[in-house]
This record gives C-alpha cells, sequence and structure tokens, in this order.
C-alpha cells in the first residue's frame, strides 16, 4: 500500500499536526503546494476550515491530483469547526476518491483561543490513528 501525507497550514498548527502524523507512519508531511509523484492508495490529508470553508490551495491540490488518490483521510484543526467531513465530501463531489469514515480533528490556537492547541495529546492521538488506519489497509 502506498501513501503520502500533506497538509496545508496558516498559522503552523495543521503543520505541527502533519508532522507528527508522517513521523508515525514513516513518511515526510509535505505542503500542498507539491504535487504527488505517484498515485497513492491512501491520502493522509491536514488541513483546516477557515471562514467556513477550504482554502484554495486544498481545492487546487485535490483537482490537480484527483486521479492519483485512492482515498482521504481527514486530519484538522480548527478554532470552531469539530469535523471536516461535510466540507471534504463537498469538495470531493465528482472526483473517484473515497474518504475515509474515520477522521482526526482538534482545537488549532487562533488568537486569543484554544491556547496551546494543538498540544502534546492532539498530536499522539493524530499519529496513533494515522498509524491504525494505514496498518488497516
Amino acid at each position: 500500500m502506498k501513501y503520502a501525507v500533506r497538509y496545508y497550514t496558516r498559522s503552523g498548527n495543521t503543520e505541527r499536526l502533519a508532522k507528527a502524523i508522517a513521523e508515525a507512519v514513516g513518511a515526510q508531511a509535505t505542503s500542498v503546494d507539491t504535487d504527488l509523484e505517484e498515485r497513492v492508495d491512501v491520502l493522509l490529508l491536514a488541513c483546516s476550515y477557515y471562514a467556513f470553508d477550504m482554502d484554495e490551495a486544498v481545492k487546487k491540490f485535490i483537482a490537480d491530483n484527483h486521479q492519483k488518490i485512492g482515498e482521504i483521510v481527514c486530519f484538522g484543526t480548527s478554532a470552531m469547526m469539530k469535523s471536516m467531513k461535510k466540507p471534504m465530501q463537498k469538495l470531493l463531489e465528482g472526483y473517484d476518491i473515497g474518504l475515509c469514515d474515520e477522521e482526526f480533528h482538534c482545537r488549532g490556537e487562533f488568537w486569543k483561543f484554544h491556547i496551546g492547541h494543538p498540544n502534546s495529546d492532539d498530536l499522539k492521538n493524530a499519529a496513533e490513528l494515522a498509524v491504525k488506519i494505514v496498518n488497516k489497509k
């Protein structure tokens, strides 16, 4: 099975999450600015929800790489949202990409809110889920 870790971040919160995930599964966390070189069975995608939408960089990455992605597992941080599932389902409409039922989401530090997140427990829990999913495939 082939997998990759990609992320999009504005504040660095989600990049920290992606790096913990990548380290746990023995991969490299790379920004969505870098296209996939080959098809992957599972894309561990760490992204955030900003102003009630996914960033255009995430949308572009999926559009440009959709033929190289078998399934996406969502990992995310945000100040308000508790899940990336619905926005990701909407984004994947029209693409032949599966969306894993399991996802990881935690609070991300924003302004005066959720100071210190993602914290060490958040990073550990995200990494454990990534390992579980990769080992199950």
